[in-house]
Order: structure tokens, then sequence, then C-alpha cells
């Protein structure tokens, strides 16, 4: 079986790089949400926006290992139809594309509203080899994540805890039985995710979920009925 994560210079080295200025970045990351920043990710629609200056050159990479078992998962699901609320620089996107082209082809459909981070993904995705898998669409979730917009085998939410209502509202209906939602932090935000919850436990939405004891958690629902 193909694993291009695995097997692809190209893939690697451009993860290897992306994830190095990630890390560089991360003590800073820290110092502001210990501090001024600390409601910029998980506070209301307001407070994220005034914290968008300071996140606007920031990767906030998906956790290597989360971002690997998101491929694996792709691939188990045979995953062709993907959904990235959140793309910020692209590196979770890489991990998904790669999963899709070693399924055989697909797109994965990302989300970013910052035009310097999708110039960048951009050219993230070219370095990878993998930008004809990509469809990243520009601007607020809510206007290009159309509702029509077809079946989605798996949907990431790596996106501010505030904008995961209107993502789930207009995602969660196209995903199949088998199909995935994966969401991060659900340990230390678990209170930000109360609506996630509150859908992902209502047994009328069709979603089976478990919180995976990983860095900050991460919420793993696949929909059973």
């Amino acid at each position: 079986m193909t694993n291009s994560l695995r097997d692809d210079e190209r893939i690697r080295s451009t993860l290897d790089r992306l994830y190095a200025a990630n890390d560089a970045q991360e003590a800073d990351n820290q110092r502001w949400l210990s501090g001024e920043g600390s409601r910029s990710t998980i506070g209301t629609e307001a407070e994220v926006e005034a914290g968008r200056a300071f996140w606007a050159d920031k990767y906030v990479a998906l956790d290597r290992d989360k971002a690997e078992l998101c491929y694996l998962l792709c691939r188990m699901r045979g995953a062709r139809r993907i959904v990235e609320a959140g793309t910020s620089f692209g590196v979770s996107t890489l991990f998904l594309a790669t999963a899709v082209r070693d399924n055989g082809g697909g797109v994965v459909i990302g989300t970013e509203r910052e035009t310097e981070k999708v110039a960048v993904a951009r050219q993230n995705f070219e370095s990878a080899g993998v930008s004809d898998l990509i469809e990243l669409r520009e601007g607020d979730l809510r206007q290009t994540l159309a509702p029509d917009d077809g079946p989605v085998d798996l949907l990431l939410l790596d996106i501010w805890v505030a904008m995961v209502p209107a993502t789930v509202e207009l995602v969660a209906p196209r995903i199949p039985v088998g199909g995935v939602i994966i969401a991060d932090n659900t340990i230390t935000r678990r209170a930000d995710y109360e609506g996630l919850f509150n859908f992902l436990d209502d047994p009328s939405n069709g979603f089976t979920t478990m919180t995976l004891p990983m860095s900050n958690g991460l919420e793993m629902a696949v929909r059973t009925t």
C-alpha cells in the first residue's frame, strides 16, 4: 500500500520545513495566550476578531501526531472528499491531500479568510506537489462552504471555536454513515465546544464520539446511523 507521507520526499521535506517554522513560533503564542490574547481563539466572534493582528502570521499547525492520525483515518475510510475548516498555511491540509492522492484521487476543500495565508498555503501545496488535489476557498466559510456541495468523508475542525457551530451546520448533513468529524483541543477547551458536544450527543444527529487523550484532546466522531 502506498504511503506518500513516508515515501515522497517533496511531501516530507515540505512538512519538516513547515513544522520547524511552526515550532519556532510556539513560545510567542503561549505568552500571548497566557496574557492579553487569552480569549483570542475561544471567545466571542468580536474577541477573536480583536486577536487577528497577532495571529495573522502564525502557523498554529495541527500537532503532527494528530495530523498523521487524520491521514490514517482518511486512508481507512478511503476518503475522496474532505473539508478542512481553518487551513491557515496549509500544514494539516498536506496530510489530507496526501491521503486523498494515496486513495486514488479526490479533493480537499480548504477554507481560509486571511489573504496572505491563502497565498502562502498555495505555495506550500505546490512545494509538496499536491496542489491539484486542493480547492482552497478564500473568505468567510459561512459563504464559501455552500450547503449543497456534495458528500463529505471527513470534516476537520481546526478553526477558532466560535466558527465551529456554523461549520457543523453546513457540513454535517452531508457526512454519510462512516464519515468522520475531527475537532482539536476538546479537553482543554471543552466548555467552549458546548455547541459541538450538544450536537454530537444528540442521537437524532447520528454520531458516536470519543475524546482521544492526545495533547489538549482530539475529538473523533463517526456517523453511525
